[in-house]
């Protein structure tokens, strides 16, 4: 099996129909936070977000300037079947890593526990360069021991709150109490907000 940081091996996963992470439905959590989000035009990415139930969710609430990444575009494209009118500038098939456009709201939903561990640091780098001044980290990230098996890889609030520290005030860490049953007990939901270089003070 191909390397759990290429494209080939989600690509995989998906053609198999093998994703258990998979809800078939917006994230729970997800959706409570969501539904006191005020502004439906600010500009908000879905990193890792797959087959895009939460993008369907938000299209339906009125949010207008979502855009979702994903390394699988047989992903993508049952996506873009339910969704026809939607460009390639909204589902984007790239790696994250290499992306480079500017947010209000990054939304976590299974992406972080999909990267290998040693990738951490880098995801809450790359994180922040993404999101504009004061733009908002928020979603769901698994409470469970991490080992070496997986995705999904798990981890706590410790971790979280060292990773994300460096670059993000951290307004507030829980668990999930709206989780999907399946994920019951398993989730913690983090919001932080980007901290300003030095140069925006």
């Amino acid at each position: 099996m191909s390397s759990i940081f290429s494209p080939s091996y989600w690509e995989d996963r998906y053609n198999q129909d093998d994703s258990p992470w998979d809800l078939r439905e917006a994230s729970p959590p997800l959706v409570h936070f969501l539904n006191s989000w005020q502004d439906h035009h600010a500009s908000v990415l879905i990193p890792g977000g797959g087959r895009g139930y939460e993008l369907d969710w938000m299209m339906q609430q009125g949010f207008s300037e979502v855009k979702l990444i994903d390394w699988s575009q047989s992903a993508l494209d049952m996506l873009k079947q339910r969704h026809p009118h939607l460009s390639n500038d909204q589902l984007i098939c790239q790696d994250f890593f290499l992306h480079r456009l500017k947010y209000s709201l990054i939304l976590e939903q299974t992406f972080f526990c999909a990267l290998p561990p040693e990738m951490r640091p880098q995801y809450a780098a790359h994180m922040s360069e993404l999101l504009s001044p004061n733009g908002i980290l928020a979603g769901v990230w698994f409470d469970f021991p991490l080992t070496e098996k997986g995705p999904p890889f798990g981890g706590s609030t410790a971790e979280y709150r060292q990773l994300l520290e460096p670059y993000f005030i951290i307004e507030s860490i829980s668990p999930c109490v709206q989780s999907h049953p399946s994920r019951s007990g398993k989730e913690l939901f983090i919001i932080a907000r980007r901290k300003p270089c030095l140069h925006e003070y």
